[in-house]
């Protein structure tokens, strides 16, 4: 007699969704968290301690491919990676589920189309009170509904920056944003359009993360349990290797196995395969579920590039993630082939460049540090990364997390960047004053950057080729199921969240058809 009916490892994107569909069912639901619950503090919303201090980075060491440790920027709290990102809720194009050729290679297709995502898509926009204005995107893919909540509206230097681009023919849209907020009753609104939003944990439950919109909900039901502090080792099968029967958890100290009918890792995209490969057996020599060779490989984590934009006027703005820019995304009057997304980023403030480049900013005057937030306008560039097979995720000699990894697809990324440049050259920006965050901020997101990473447990029909079944289903172990960002054939250039989250409603309504709710 199993002690639950499903367990869930991970209280993210994926597990965190995942956990909340399924709580109305009245099944009994495990949801184990390795860390513990973010803190509500004043340093919150306090830069030195976020970007300084690095109060909110979860200790754990990986390695490279060299074996050389190095700190990854993770967030082990319930909700997991949502409690610090910046609630950019964007739809995968439709194209993206097709094959697409890059610059650097093909993006493959994923196994099922954007027509069967789209109502999940819908669904999870509702769920996580997604703000935007369908119509200005000119890639934005079909939709059955419009945005939940009107966008969120630009403040002036933005809405000046957005007159510019299109006044200069280009077409810049208001980004989907996940915030409690509304602007019609601002006295009653839970967000306040705040600068502390992008990169930070809100106080004041504000910002559509998984444990605001879908784990606190949850656990509201008693047939929900979480459990904090829970660390999940290894995963146990029968002994014809068919099912697991355990899992086997790390907690106070201790070790503890539970046991579901099913079970679903929802770790990210790295963790999951570490739990998988650290769970072989007789039967599973090369780890659980890897028959094909596949689990661990194919990471990605997007291309990413935070820019700042000296402007010749001061920017005032406060809440500045308003904005986005598609225009490039398929490609370029220039370039043959897709370049990525443009958007804007949470506002610079000058403790950010100490945190992030304290070497080149030891010596600059703290006044200098703040002219230049002042003047900033910033930018996120994002390109999309190839699965390559080589990119991948195997074990440490400690069974932590080693991740090889070799950049592909720059060109894009260069090309996007200097459309970036010229872009603003046209509209007012200082010549050739548009600096990378390289002097201040980082500017080329190194491997340790893992906010945005997919693709170690792909989803297909092949078992030969792929880890896991279209619904998620790990093709050799009937009650085994991958609901984060791992089951990613490609990554595409937009914040993958979303489509985690749609993913989760998708393989919970399988699975409450599984389980007889």
């Amino acid at each position: 007699m199993s002690d639950y009916d499903v367990i869930v490892i991970g209280s993210g994107a994926g597990g965190g969704t995942l956990a909340h569909h399924l709580a109305p069912s009245g099944k009994k639901v495990l949801l184990l968290e390795r860390g513990d619950w973010l803190a509500r503090e004043p340093q919150n919303w306090l830069a030195e301690q976020v970007f300084v201090k690095g109060r909110y980075t979860s200790p754990d060491t990986w390695f490279d491919g060299e074996g050389k440790p190095f700190e990854p920027e993770t967030h082990y709290f319930v909700g997991g990676a949502t409690k610090m990102y910046g609630a950019a809720l964007y739809r995968l194009r439709a194209e993206d589920f097709g094959e697409i050729r890059h610059h650097d290679g093909i993006s493959p297709a994923w196994p099922i189309g954007y027509d069967e995502m789209e109502p999940y898509y819908d669904r999870a926009e509702k769920l996580y009170q997604v703000h935007g204005s369908r119509g200005e995107d000119p890639t934005e893919p079909p939709s059955s509904s419009p945005y939940p909540f009107p966008a969120v509206s630009h403040e002036p230097r933005i809405q000046q920056l957005s007159d510019d681009l299109a006044a200069a023919g280009y077409q810049p849209f208001h980004a989907p944003c996940g915030v409690l907020l509304d602007e019609a009753d601002m006295p009653f609104s839970k967000c306040v359009r705040c600068q502390n939003c992008d990169g930070f944990p809100c106080l004041v439950h504000a910002k559509s993360d998984a444990e605001v919109m879908a784990v606190r909900p949850a656990i509201e039901y008693d047939n929900v349990t979480l459990l904090t502090n829970a660390k999940a080792l290894r995963l146990e099968t029968n002994p014809q290797g068919t099912e697991i029967t355990g899992v086997v958890v790390e907690r106070d100290g201790g070790r503890e196995t539970y046991s579901a009918d099913i079970v679903v890792t929802s770790c990210g995209a790295a963790n999951s395969a570490r739990l998988l490969l650290a769970s072989a057996s007789e039967r599973h020599p090369n780890g659980l579920a890897n028959g094909s060779d596949q689990v661990g490989r194919n990471y990605m984590f997007h291309n990413s590039q935070a820019v700042l934009a000296l402007s010749k006027e001061p920017n005032p703005t406060v809440f500045q993630k308003t904005l986005g820019l598609n225009d490039f995304y398929f490609a370029s009057e220039e370039f043959d082939y897709p370049l990525g997304n443009i958007q804007m980023v949470g506002k610079s403030q000058a403790p950010m460049f100490r945190g992030e480049k304290p070497l080149e900013t030891k010596l600059a005057p703290e006044w200098t540090l703040e002219k230049v937030a002042a003047h900033a306008v910033d930018f996120w560039l994002s390109t999309e990364d190839l699965p390559r097979s080589e990119n991948r995720v195997t074990l440490a000699d400690n069974g932590a997390v080693r991740l090889s990894y070799t950049y592909s697809n720059q060109e894009p990324k260069k090309q996007l960047y200097s459309k970036l440049k010229s872009m603003l050259g046209e509209i007012g920006m200082h010549p050739g004053h548009l600096l990378p965050h390289h002097a201040y901020l980082k500017n080329e997101i190194p491997v340790a950057g893992v906010a945005h990473q997919a693709g170690t447990c792909r989803f297909g029909a092949d078992p030969g080729t792929s880890v896991l079944n279209t619904d998620c289903r790990a093709h050799e172990l009937d009650n085994l199921y991958v609901v984060d960002t791992s089951f990613f054939p490609s990554i595409g250039a937009v914040n993958p969240a979303l489509t985690a989250m749609a993913n989760a409603l998708r393989v919970g309504d399988h699975l409450l058809d599984r389980i007889g709710s």
